[in-house]
């Protein structure tokens, strides 16, 4: 068997050394953060190592700044530090606590921008294009163009006060940090929406509070969104303004009656609260039963009657009296109380027909006997829809041609077949404050 041989071992001149040496001693350039320890706390400075041929120095001026908090070093602590300066007249590295953590929060904020993170910021004060605030410790900006719409018209109401951001723009080398409220909260009412539309289901029953009153009806905000109780799906009496029933502030219990999450529209009814009261018309309001009504509109026609809540019935000018009668308002007027007969009452067709002069009998001979009542038909040929004596039916919300405004909150939600959406806020330009905002 043939020996092994054995290698002798690799001889490394004082040279290859030096090189070794020199190689494992880290490269420095001014504005790189690295990891040091803590060597020796001195009253004036602080030694720490970092790797380098030379101990780094921090000035003790940087353990106590003015409006900061003291910082206390002890030996063997290990930190993060600023290269200010490579090496000093001495020899030394110039080391900065406080600008590698500066450094540090730039890049975590950088980190939060990417990441599309909703932070709170603190507003300090307010300048002529916005509102100054702080974010991790960094001096930020919010133009007046990214308030929150709630707060546009007063920007001294969020002073001193913590609000959620979306951060825009971080640039360092320009120490520039910019902010929007507005995105934030567009994107937290989107969330919410969300979580909304995937809990509603049709027929609940939800509370919200009224944000906005329009001539079609009223917005209820639900928490994350808007959605619309038409007017005619806010009493079972006839309604002329919303304001009559509702107005911004009141809170409101409402049924759920339509979904759409494509279009993100929620129609609510306020009258489905309470039971209908046609269901039970025509037993209520038998043929020849004597009621007393209110006038609450005439016509051309005849005049119409409330005679229970959500009920109203039509008096045709031929039943004011047996005598001829030119005009309505010569025998009834708007608020008039007046006891009538019931002619008829229609559930399905949700019509009631009244008579004040068969309630006394006679006719126009005046010998009484058995009258035979004619069918009147209700008009529907009118040009104007307030001509129509036809009180709303339930579906009446299919009917609406038009929204005509967006709900307070920036949300359409109604059945019209016209949809007319909120105009969206173009991105403002970002609008640099008179002091560039920084650390």
């Amino acid at each position: 068997m043939t020996p092994t041989a054995i290698q002798e071992p690799e001889t490394l001149t004082m040279e290859d050394l030096l090189k070794e040496d020199q190689n494992s001693i880290r490269a420095l350039a001014h504005g790189d953060i690295v990891d040091g320890v803590v060597v020796r706390v001195d009253p004036d400075e602080v030694l720490v190592d970092i790797g380098a041929k030379s101990e780094g120095v921090i000035s003790n001026r940087e353990l106590s700044a003015r409006g900061e908090q003291q910082v206390s070093l002890n030996p063997g602590d290990q930190v993060k530090v600023y290269i200010i300066q490579p090496e000093d007249e001495k020899g030394n590295v110039v080391l900065s606590l406080r600008k590698a953590r500066a450094e540090g929060i730039w890049q975590a904020v950088a980190q939060k921008e990417s990441e599309g993170e909703i932070l709170d910021a603190e507003v300090r004060e307010q300048n002529k294009g916005g509102l100054i605030v702080n974010i991790m410790g960094l001096r930020g900006f919010l133009p007046s163009s990214q308030v929150a719409r709630q707060f546009s018209g007063n920007l001294m109401e969020l002073v001193g006060t913590k609000i959620p951001v979306k951060i825009l723009e971080v640039n360092r080398k320009r120490n520039r940090l910019i902010v929007s409220q507005r995105a934030a909260q567009d994107e937290d009412r989107a969330r919410q929406r969300e979580e909304l539309f995937e809990k509603l289901k049709m027929g609940d029953v939800v509370t919200g509070k009224v944000s906005g009153v329009t001539s079609y009806g009223a917005f209820v905000n639900l928490g994350g969104a808007d959605g619309l109780i038409h007017i005619s799906e806010l009493s079972w009496d006839r309604i002329n303004n919303v304001s009559d029933v509702l107005n911004v502030g009141d809170e409101v219990r409402v049924k759920v009656i339509k979904l759409d999450a494509e279009l993100s529209r929620i129609s609510l009814s306020l009258r489905q609260m309470s039971d209908d009261p046609w269901e039970t018309i025509e037993q209520r309001f038998a043929p020849g039963k004597a009621v007393s009504g209110v006038v609450t509109k005439t016509k051309k026609y005849g005049a119409f009657l409330q005679i229970a809540d959500g009920v109203e019935g039509l008096l045709h000018i031929s039943e004011l009296s047996w005598d001829h009668v030119d005009r309505t308002e010569d025998v009834l007027k708007v608020g008039d109380e007046v006891d009538v007969m019931v002619l008829s009452a229609d559930k399905v067709r949700r019509r009631i027909s009244l008579s004040l002069r068969q309630l006394h009998g006679g006719g126009p001979t005046g010998e009484g006997g058995v009258y035979e009542p004619p069918s009147y038909d209700f008009p529907e040929d009118d040009e104007d829809e307030e001509e129509s004596p036809a009180p709303a039916a339930s579906g009446a919300t299919e009917q609406v041609q038009q929204v005509e405004d967006a709900s307070p909150n920036g949300m359409v939600s109604s059945d019209a077949e016209s949809e007319t959406a909120a105009p969206e806020t173009e991105p403002a330009p970002v609008v640099a404050p008179e002091e560039e905002p920084g650390s």
